[in-house]
């Protein structure tokens, strides 16, 4: 790897290192926290000991892989004010109110009722146990939400003003920005993933276990629900991400327009399936987007505008401007060129300038005047503030070959994961999964397959918004901290071998718990 020295890239491939470990733990413990509620409903209503001893092994998993997350989530948040701390300050009062929720409330209530279901079996009564298992896993998942709430935001800020005097964006509407259409689809989509995680898991685990030809019954029944979940997970993850795709179309055109590879706009526009990206184009010559490609027919003008004979803007459209659209909110706009968003948002933050400079020379009745004449600049103009600080419309493209085989590398991987799970699903009820090992083999080379799905949807997301932290507001270079490249790198590869060490930890201590199974637990 060729080592840059831009602050900004150091800060940039340290946050990316972390999230990405993070997101190695968090998606199996948001699916199997659910998975363990269903066991121990399945437990509390039969009174089985069987169902027991299945809750108590994923258990064992679940708190493993819980540990490692709340690790890693800790350091990534800390992130922000060491590395971010230009963004912290200029959105500390909204993005910091989701993280102090997921803080006080739903991480208190999933580490509090964990301890419960970890610990208080024989301890407590069958009711409550259950009650705090549920519970567990909805503090799981609200935890999501509330990270997710703050994340969706970063894409499509709504709910704030901007406040000359203390040089901040403020909260003007909780509500909007909980549940903004961002939100709700990102949530919807990111938690039926990990919900699909954790079922292959349990599956490739269960694999395992046939083809040691041990634990069958276990096996047997663990991959029967595992099974139904992913195939119900999958298709509500197939509707959230359609849902994901069209937000995304009506609030973020250009990262759209970098997944499909699309450089001019057109009426009907197809969906690329499978492709190859010609290295030689750009926004302003006349190659070939691609090299070869294979299409659908009217997709994208179906996923962006839910209409098959509607306009879909291309990288140059948007550049360009001049093309009418419909907003997340059904209103007719026109599109504004890169330069004219320049010359507003230039205007917004000189107006700030005058004011930040009168104010300095306690200069009071002509920082008054400035500061009035900021608040009509800003107001009509602060949704492009963050252009003010680029001067080439290249800027605003995002790496359009990562953000594009990223996206085709997940749909294809979801494709295969639903194959899979009907079939996992008609073996077992045929009672016939163990006659086909390259099956079970095949079901335990998916566990990394799934997380490379997974991981590369979180490339689509955040690739694909470059170059902003917070869209059309505030880009990367205006949002890092004061600190020296160096540094960065030095502690890039501290967390580095540190992440890879507890990763390999995990993965020790997990896999011990699987040989051991389920008659090997102890409580």
């Amino acid at each position: 790897m060729i080592l840059a020295t831009s602050l900004e890239t150091a800060s940039r491939l340290q946050f990316a290192l972390t999230a990405m470990y993070h997101w190695l733990f968090v998606p199996l413990t948001l699916g199997l926290s659910v998975l363990l509620g269903i066991f121990e409903t399945k437990y509390y209503i039969s009174k089985d000991e069987f169902w027991k001893k299945t809750t108590q092994f994923w258990s064992r998993i679940f708190a493993i892989n819980f540990a490692c997350g709340v690790a890693t989530g800790i350091i990534l948040e800390f992130e922000f004010g060491t590395n971010w701390s230009n963004y912290s300050w200029f959105v500390g009062d909204i993005f910091g109110a989701p993280l102090a929720i997921e803080g006080v409330f739903a991480f208190f209530m999933e580490t509090t009722f964990f301890a419960v279901m970890y610990f208080g079996w024989n301890k407590v009564s069958k009711g409550f146990h259950l009650a705090s298992t549920w519970l567990t896993a909805l503090g799981t998942n609200l935890s999501a939400y509330w990270i997710l709430a703050a994340n969706s935001w970063m894409q499509y800020p709504v709910g704030t003003e901007f406040n000359p005097v203390t040089g901040r964006s403020e909260m003007v509407d909780f509500w909007s920005i909980v549940f903004s259409p961002m939100t709700l689809s990102k949530f919807s989509h990111t938690v039926m993933s990990g919900f699909l995680i954790a079922a292959i898991v349990v599956i490739a685990i269960c694999a395992w276990y046939l083809l040691k030809k041990r634990d069958v019954e276990f096996s047997h029944k663990s991959i029967k629900y595992a099974s139904v979940f992913g195939i119900i997970s999958f298709v509500l993850l197939f509707i959230s991400g359609d849902n994901a795709g069209y937000v995304v179309a009506k609030t973020q055109p250009m990262k759209l327009a970098a997944m499909e590879g699309l450089y001019e706009g057109q009426e009907g526009a197809p969906i690329v399936g499978v492709a190859l990206l010609n290295p030689k184009k750009t926004y302003d010559n006349q190659e070939d987007p691609y090299l070869f490609n294979i299409s659908i027919p009217y997709g994208l003008s179906l996923l962006a505008n839910r209409s098959c004979s509607s306009f879909v803007p291309g990288i140059k459209d948007i550049i360009e401007g001049g093309y009418t659209y419909k907003d997340i909110n059904g209103v007719e706009q026109t599109a504004l060129s890169f330069e004219e968003k320049v010359k507003r948002g230039e205007m917004a933050r000189r107006a700030l300038n005058v004011y930040a400079t009168f104010k300095d020379k306690k200069d009071n009745p002509s920082a008054q005047q400035a500061l009035a004449e900021a608040k009509v600049y800003l107001d009509e103009n602060f949704k492009y503030f963050g252009y003010g600080f680029l001067n080439k419309p290249e800027q605003t493209i995002p790496n359009v070959p990562i953000t594009f085989y990223s996206f085709r590398v997940m749909i294809i991987l979801g494709g295969y994961f639903f194959i899979f799970l009907i079939l996992c699903w008609w073996f077992g009820k045929k009672k016939i999964l163990e006659k086909y090992k390259w099956f079970l083999y095949l079901a335990i080379i998916s566990v990394p397959l799934v997380y490379i799905c997974g991981e590369c949807g979180w490339i689509v997301a955040e690739v694909g918004r470059q170059p902003w932290t917070i869209q059309d507001l505030l880009p990367i270079k205006a949002s890092v901290s004061g600190v020296s490249a160096s540094n960065v790198y030095t502690t890039f590869i501290i967390f580095a071998v540190l992440f890879t060490v507890l990763l390999v930890a995990e993965l020790k201590i997990a896999f011990n718990q699987i040989k051991k199974g389920p008659d090997g637990i102890k409580w």
